[in-house]
Formats: structure tokens, C-alpha cells, sequence
């Protein structure tokens, strides 16, 4: 068994002790995908993942995302390499988690096709650092599932991710971050 499978169920056992209430309607994204981009004077960085996964219960608003760190694939293998083995650490910090809730859920209804906004706050945790983070997410809720996506940025040194000074000028102190998900009913 992966450990994003092994993720995966310690999320889903979580939220199903946590929440006990019958009748509550929950999204799974097994999935989903994420970026960052990072623009440099000297060269600018991309990575690509398509290992999120997320679930997100519609009643309560509770949302619990994560990815493997090594799952992002570069355009070059050196960034690749650097990016776990300099930067992120992936040996000792091998996933980026998020937790947190829809503020607005109250505002959406799930069950009717259409557009809308979900405010989303909660704690990221990356290279072991866990920080408050809101987002906006344009989602889109259609029969038998919703479509969501959102952008943000993150701050390099707040999640203290040491950039060596020769390199200095080829990271971005702030990254944009974006992520996707097709969230199924469960």
C-alpha cells in the first residue's frame, strides 16, 4: 500500500470519528492536482503533481487535503532532485498537508448545479511548518460531483526552507501555489 493510500484512510478514519452525524454528505478527490510556480530573475520553476487527495465533508465544512512532496515532477531532474533533497526535505518532511474548513458553507448548497465561491481557511503545513492560510475557490457544482480550484501564495522562509545563497536569485521568496480537485461523493 502507497503512502498516500495510507493516507488517505487515516483521513477518512479521522473524519468518521470525528464526525458521527448520520446523513452528511462527503466529497472524495484521489486525484487531484497541484502547482507552484516560483519567477526569478535568473530562471523561473514549475512542478506538477497529480497525487492530492482531499476529502471534504459538505455538512460540517471540514476539509483535509495532502501530497507527497516527491510527487512533483520538474522540467529538469536537477531542480527535481534539489527541490527534495535541499529545499523541502522530503526524506524528513515527505508530505504537505492542509486542514481547515469552508468558512461560507452555510451560503452553498451542494445539491443544485451551478457556480459559487467557497472561502477557505485553515492551517498548511509544509517542511514541517504549519501556517494560517484563507483562499477563495471557484467551484463549480454539477450532478454528481463539484469541480474547485484555487491559487495562493507561500512564503519560502515561512515555512523555513533555507535557500543557500548561491542560488539566492533563483528561487522567489514568494510562490504561487495553485490546486485543483474533481471531488466525487463518497
Amino acid at each position: 500500500m502507497t503512502r498516500t493510500c495510507v493516507y488517505l484512510w487515516f483521513m477518512l478514519l479521522t473524519m468518521t470519528a470525528s464526525h458521527t452525524v448520520n446523513g452528511q454528505k462527503r466529497y472524495l478527490e484521489r486525484m487531484g492536482k497541484a502547482s507552484f510556480f516560483s519567477s526569478a530573475p535568473m530562471e523561473d520553476i514549475e512542478a506538477h503533481s497529480n497525487q492530492v487527495v482531499a476529502i471534504l465533508d459538505a455538512e460540517s465544512g471540514e476539509l483535509v487535503a495532502s501530497v507527497l512532496m516527491r510527487s512533483f515532477r520538474f522540467r529538469k531532474a536537477l531542480m527535481q532532485e534539489h527541490f527534495n533533497e535541499n529545499y523541502v526535505e522530503s526524506h524528513r518532511f515527505p508530505k504537505a498537508a492542509f486542514q481547515g474548513h469552508v468558512v461560507n458553507v452555510d451560503a452553498i448548497d451542494f445539491s443544485k448545479p451551478g457556480t459559487c465561491t467557497l472561502i477557505i481557511a485553515g492551517q498548511l503545513t509544509i517542511h514541517g511548518v504549519t501556517r494560517p492560510i484563507e483562499t477563495k475557490a471557484k467551484t463549480v457544482v454539477y450532478e454528481g460531483g463539484l469541480r474547485t480550484e484555487t491559487t495562493f501564495n507561500v512564503r519560502v522562509k515561512d515555512f523555513e526552507i533555507e535557500v543557500p545563497r548561491l542560488v539566492v536569485n533563483n528561487i522567489a521568496e514568494v510562490v504561487e501555489v495553485s490546486v485543483s480537485f474533481d471531488l466525487r461523493p463518497m
